[in-house]
């Protein structure tokens, strides 16, 4: 993992920095029904009725309840004085609401202005964007006709252009091959926007996961620091559970394997990419880390050893081999840059 991060700064200029709230409401209701011996000679003390204690216990009761939900609703001061904001549990984002967000983002973040969410909004797409993600296969199988994108890495503005070139969700359907955070500038606006459109429209927008999409690299690379800077590690984290959740590859009309990455040795049948359990973090070595980390290698043959120090290549005759034993055409990945 040294060697990788090593290998990473090379080629960016970002550096990350190293860096509950649990609140406990007790209702207690006292009611003392102890009273002094009225004695009398002249007059009988009448018989003993329990309704007024019971309905000044229901009046306590009812009093207590109503001034906790007050509380729960503008916060409540604990012992040191400060606020403490209780967080009502959160239901499944309406479409209105994600309609919103997403008008917020696309009209608010033309020519490169930031666009400030709420914590809450923020964290509520990616609750629903991981039920999402989770309710669809790590293998997708998508139909043609499709727009396929690479790296955006932060930069917001390039991905309103594609949105422009190529149409807004629903109007067109879209792969993206991951990487959506770290190097640019507006991580969090990107990645919004694009867990945005894949709650409203889960068919018509697929996000794989990319090799930044794990916290180890993430956290040096500028995600982390921007979540801290605008919001809170806390929040930060809250993206990384999100990220584990991302599939790893799709399969366009049983021709066409995207992902990220590359192929791997270990890589003989897709139903091994079916296999992988999510929620999942990526490992050193391994199925998912190759096909989230491998290169082609344009001259080389066989398996061989990567520049970065993670992974490793794979020459031209093990794709041909596995694209004649799982009946594919093409592979389509990201990772690398555009040359020529």
């Amino acid at each position: 993992m040294t060697k990788r991060l090593e290998k990473e700064r090379s080629a960016s200029s970002i550096r990350g920095r190293p860096s509950g709230n649990q609140r406990l409401i007790l209702l207690h209701a006292v009611l003392n029904t102890s009273a002094p011996t009225i004695c009398s000679v002249r007059r009988r003390q009448p018989p003993f009725s329990p309704l007024p204690l019971l309905l000044a216990f229901s009046l306590v009761l009812t009093l207590s309840s109503s001034a906790t939900r007050r509380r729960r609703r503008r916060g409540t001061k604990g012992r040191s004085g400060k606020m403490m904001m209780t967080r009502a549990p959160m239901g499944p984002m309406e479409g209105a609401a994600v309609d919103e967000v997403v008008r917020r983002l696309v009209e608010g973040g033309r020519g490169g202005r930031q666009v400030q969410l709420s914590e809450a909004e923020i964290r509520q797409l990616c609750v629903e964007g991981k039920r999402v993600l989770l309710s669809q296969p790590n293998l997708l199988r998508i139909h043609a006709p499709v727009k396929i994108c690479g790296d955006i890495h932060g930069q917001f503005v390039d991905l309103l252009r594609l949105f422009d070139l190529g149409g807004y969700p629903p109007a067109s359907t879209y792969v993206f091959l991951g990487d959506y955070v770290d190097r640019g500038k507006q991580s969090l606006e990107t990645i919004c926007l694009l867990l945005a459109y894949k709650i409203r429209y889960p068919e018509k927008i697929f996000l794989l996961r990319g090799n930044h999409e794990d916290a180890k690299i993430n956290r040096v690379y500028g995600f982390y620091d921007e979540c801290k800077r605008r919001f809170n590690v806390r929040l930060w984290k809250i993206f990384s559970d999100c990220f584990n959740c991302l599939p790893i590859a799709a399969v366009i009309d049983d021709k066409i394997l995207c992902m990220h990455g590359g192929l791997s040795p270990e890589l003989t049948s897709l139903d091994q990419i079916k296999d992988i359990e999510r929620p999942a973090e990526i490992p050193d070595y391994g199925l998912l880390c190759d096909l989230l980390w491998s290169d082609p290698s344009p001259d080389g043959e066989g398996w061989g050893e990567s520049d970065r120090g993670v992974s490793c290549t794979f020459g031209a005759d093990k794709l041909v081999e596995f694209l004649e034993k799982n009946d594919l055409d093409l592979i389509c990945r990201a990772h690398q840059p555009a040359r020529g």
